[in-house]
This record gives C-alpha cells, structure tokens and sequence, in this order.
C-alpha cells in the first residue's frame, strides 16, 4: 500500500483514512500488508502496522518510463509549487516564485536514497516522481499479491509497482481535483488522476458522489468502481452526550480546511443569522487555508468578530478538546467526497449539521441534512439544536450510537474481498 500522510503528521481526512484502514486491515489473519509513506517521523502508532519509508529504500536505477514521459516530467519541474489542497491565489503566489527555467537536481544520500521532506510544499511534484521511483524498485524486490493506492500523489508509484510486478492496482479515491476546486481544476493534477484510474484494475470510491464524479468527469465504466464509505477511529469520551458543562456562550464548531470545497463562507453567513436570533452565542472556525484571510474579512465586515474565534489548525488531541465544548458541530462542504469529521463530532456526542452535497449524507441518518447553499435553513437548524434542549440531547445520544457502529474493521473486510476477487 502506497500512502502519502500518514498520523500525526496529517493535513486532512485522508491521513485519518489511512490510518483507520491499515489498523482494520492489521487484524485480519489471512492479509499481510506494508504501508509505503514518503518519509517516517518517528512518532507514529505502529501497532500492528508494518510502515516503510521510502527514504529508507536505496534506488540505484534513476529513470522510469511514463507514456508521454518527456512532456510529463517537464511539467513537474514547471508546476512543483503545487500541494493537493492549495487554492488558486496560494498557487499563483507560489507560481511567481519558481522560474520556469529552473532545474532541479535530484539529491539523494551516498547509498542511493531520496531524500523526503514528507509533507507539501514547493517540491511535491519532484518527491511524487521519486516516490515513483522508488515504488519501482519495491516492485520488482518485495513479494506481494495486491498494489493499494490513495489518491493522486500515489499514482505514479502504483502505476510504476504494477507495471514492474504485474500485480492488480486498486486505486482508493478519497478525494477528487473536481472537489477541491471545482470548475478551476488543474490540469497537470486531473491527467495523473485519469491515468491513475485508467490503469487500476478496481477503484475505491469513499462515497456514490465520489463514483458519480469518476463517471461523468472521467468516464470511467461504472463495473470497475465499488463504494466502500469510511468510518471512524474509537475514542474515549467522559462526558455524557449532550450533557455540556454550564458556560457563558454556547459553541458552535467547524472543523476543516478553509478553502471553496469545505464551504467556510456559507458556516459564517448562517451565523449571521443565529446571531441575530440569540446572544451568547460563539462560532469557532477551525482549520488553516487559502481562505483563512478573507473568512477572516468577510467576519469584520459582517460586525460579528467578537462573536468568532479563528484558532489555525488543531491537532488530534486539540480538536477533540473543541468537541468536548461543543453544543453544535457544522460541517458546510460544497463538495465532500466522505467527511469523517461529521463522524468524529457524532462520536464525541455533538448534535451534527452536514450538506446534502457530502458523502456521509448518503448513509448517516441522525444528523441535520442541509444544502450548502441554504444558509436560512442552517441557521434555522443551528437556533432548534440551541434552544430545544430535549432535542439537542435527543439528537447527540442518537448520532453517538450511530456513529459507534461506523467501524474500520467493517470498511477492511469490504476491501479484503475487494482483494480476493481481483487476485482471483
């Protein structure tokens, strides 16, 4: 399996996802499995988990062959300021800093291994190449039956893997570039997705919006792509569902990144209105993002700063703290592929507003379905949770309940019999 985060060292659900999976799979007797990241931090939980770093693995035969490989490779080069979750004013900023011209030299240490910087940034497109490279070389060494990949920064490694080995590719979408940036997609992105698609034997589909957007934006036969949706990590919480320590403002959370596809401005636009329905009322927008400065505006010229905190990015343990003060939990998202954090809200026994326009839709039931767009409608649902106490309550016991039986061990036996049938 070929991963690109792996916890703590994360940046969004498809880490969480990762993470989740492989300790699901790691219990199953008859599946062996070695998970492939970039590079190893050291601090990982590695219970039961066989976890390689590529920057582990020496690779002595620098080049691959791609189809259209020349023009490809140029392009990384160009394009390497791009990260998957960038917006299009972060990218055009980092865009003006790389000269077209510039040529990358490939460092590697003295016995012949990469060197990973393991997270996003201005080199993503040249480690996504040696991360190919060296996926090559664990193909053609390491003994194994099935190649699994997560999304497009993996591609070109499954790719290489099952071009060596001749060993079927399943290729897990947890997250399409139609998602995070709609209609302004990047080109250089979508062809290494449809090519990723076009050589997986079968595709992973977290939601049936994630299959619908295969199909008609990249016209994938429908027989090839399975819907597993995701689940949640159990945790340990001490307090009773609904039944929030007595506070000054009541707690209205959104947990994300801030850009277009997480929908930050509709979550701030409905507390418009809740505010001006209640008092004592404090919105948290929680997340980093190309966004994050005009939320911050679009806040201040609303007149509601003081009613807003904007705390960056949370860890686990943080974010886990938020849910813990919590009296409602938003999740807007123009476009969501899954949305385990929905999960992780319900879990923590928080009443759950989520879009209509989100993966988790599909088969949560105790939740409040919203569109995107409806502001009205969310902020009407926002003021009910707040005011009506019994249903409040009612509501965080039910999705604590539902959400609890949303297990990794569930998804893992669905993806072994993805496994058995392609083997097969």
């Amino acid at each position: 399996m070929f991963g690109w985060e792996f916890p703590p060292h994360i940046s969004g659900g498809l880490g969480t996802a990762c993470l989740g999976l492989t300790k699901g799979l790691a219990g199953l007797n008859d599946v062996e499995l070695t998970l492939v990241v970039p590079k190893i931090w050291g601090d990982e939980d590695l219970t039961g988990i066989r976890l390689l770093g590529a920057g582990e693995v020496p690779v002595f035969q620098k080049q691959i062959k791609f189809e259209n490989s020349e023009s490809k490779v140029q392009y990384y080069e160009v394009q390497s300021g791009l990260i998957p979750y960038l917006g299009t004013s972060e990218f055009s900023e980092l865009k003006s800093s790389v000269s077209s011209g510039e040529k990358r030299l490939i460092e590697t240490t003295v016995d012949g291994k990469f060197i990973f910087k393991g997270f996003y940034g201005q080199t993503l497109f040249q480690e996504i190449e040696n991360y190919a490279l060296v996926a090559e070389t664990i193909g053609r060494e390491l003994e194994f039956d099935v190649i699994h990949v997560h999304d497009w920064m993996t591609f070109p490694a499954g790719i290489a893997a099952k071009r060596i080995s001749g060993k079927p590719l399943v290729v897990h979408i947890h997250s399409t570039e139609f998602d995070r940036c709609g209609k302004n997609v990047n080109p250089a992105i979508c062809s290494i997705e449809k090519e990723g698609l076009v050589a997986a034997d079968k595709i992973i589909a977290v939601s049936n919006l994630t299959r619908n957007i295969l199909v008609s934006n990249y016209n994938i036969d429908t027989k090839k792509i399975v819907t597993v949706y995701n689940a949640v990590k159990p945790i340990e919480t001490k307090k009773a569902p609904g039944k929030k320590k007595a506070k000054k403002n009541k707690i209205i959370s959104f947990v994300g990144r801030i850009t277009m596809q997480k929908g930050p401005a509709y979550f701030i636009d409905a507390a418009c209105l809740v505010i001006q329905k209640q008092k004592n009322v404090q919105f948290v927008l929680a997340g980093n993002g190309d966004l994050l400065n005009e939320m911050i505006d679009r806040v201040a010229s609303l007149n509601i700063s003081k009613s807003f905190r904007f705390p960056g990015f949370l860890n686990e343990s943080e974010v886990n703290e938020l849910f813990q003060i919590s009296d409602v939990f938003v999740m807007p998202s123009v476009s969501e592929p899954f949305g385990i954090v929905s999960l992780e809200a319900m879990q923590a026994g928080i009443p759950v507003i989520i879009s209509e326009q989100s993966g988790a839709a599909e088969i949560l039931q105790n939740v409040v379905k919203v569109d995107y767009w409806d502001v009205e409608s969310m902020a009407d649902a926002i003021d009910v949770i707040l005011k009506d106490d019994e249903y409040r309550n009612k509501l965080a016991l039910l999705g604590k309940e539902e959400a609890e039986k949303l297990r990794w061990e569930n998804v893992a036996l669905n993806v072994r019999e993805i496994y058995f049938e392609i083997i097969s």
